[in-house]
């Protein structure tokens, strides 16, 4: 792991084309500015956890045989 000390007003780049900037300083908090192009998905890390977990159960479901889906099919 990179760390970095920044003071509010100055920032990061990562690549080419994420810049994150250090916008305010609040006690233990701090707000992050990010521009990255539109096609990076930026997420919290808990919700981006998420997403993979409910990915993992989704792909986890069953197939279903259709022909129990069609009535009159000639069984």
């Amino acid at each position: 792991m990179l760390v970095l000390t920044r003071r509010k007003g100055q920032s990061i780049i990562i690549g080419d084309n994420i810049e994150i900037t250090i916008v305010d300083i609040q006690g233990e908090q701090i707000r992050l500015g990010i521009e990255a192009p539109k096609n990076v998905s930026i997420h919290r890390k808990e919700i981006f956890l998420e997403i993979q977990q409910e990915n993992i159960r989704a792909a986890e479901v069953k197939a279903i045989s259709f022909k129990y889906l069609w009535k009159g099919n000639g069984n």
